[in-house]
This record gives C-alpha cells, structure tokens and sequence, in this order.
C-alpha cells in the first residue's frame, strides 16, 4: 500500500462518505449511524485508480475516524471487511454484537 501517504481522504459528512477526489471522479466509502455504531456500507473505486491503495487509504481513514469517535464498527462493506479481517489492530472496533465472528479474533 505505498503511496497512502500521498491520499487526501475528506470525510464529507454531508454525504456521509470518506471520498478521493481523483481527477473529476471520486473514489468513496460509505457510512450511516446505527445506533452507537457506524456502519460502513460499500467502496466504489473508479476502474481507472484500482489498484494504488486508494480503498485501503480510505479504510484508514474511516476505521481511525470510528476510533477517534468512540464508536464500534458494523461491517457490511465487503472490502472494507476484508480489511478490518488483515489488519487486527482494527478488531477491537467491530461490535460483536453483530459480527460474533470477530468476538474472539485476535485473543488467546
């Protein structure tokens, strides 16, 4: 994932999106609130900027943001499952309640 360092992930919380602006597209994660949660909903990628770690860059942002907020994360989002799932210093954030997969992911 080199190269993130050089991603200005904006948190448009109009739109409720973590976004990319690139070239005249943008690049963004979705969210909406449930309950004490965040839920983060879908990735789009614009085909042309696949592949330069601009979904992971967003996934940073989004998952440290849920951090920073004191809120636990609901993972309908294939991608940015996958994500929370590679990277476990993110685990601790997923609430259980509706992911009991995650329950005892890095423990023991």
């Amino acid at each position: 994932m080199a190269g993130n360092e050089n991603i200005n992930v904006v948190n448009n919380t109009g739109k409720l999106r973590f976004e990319v602006y690139l070239n005249g597209e943008y690049a963004f994660i979705e969210y909406r609130y449930y309950k004490k949660d965040i839920a983060f909903m879908h990735t789009t990628v614009p085909e042309a900027f696949r592949g330069r770690g601009v979904a992971s860059a967003m996934a940073v942002a989004a998952l440290n943001f849920a951090r920073d907020q004191h809120r636990k994360i609901m993972l309908y989002c294939p991608f940015v499952s996958g994500y929370v799932r590679e990277h476990q210093e993110y685990h601790d954030l997923v609430d259980t309640n509706y992911h009991p997969s995650f329950g005892n992911a890095g423990k023991g």
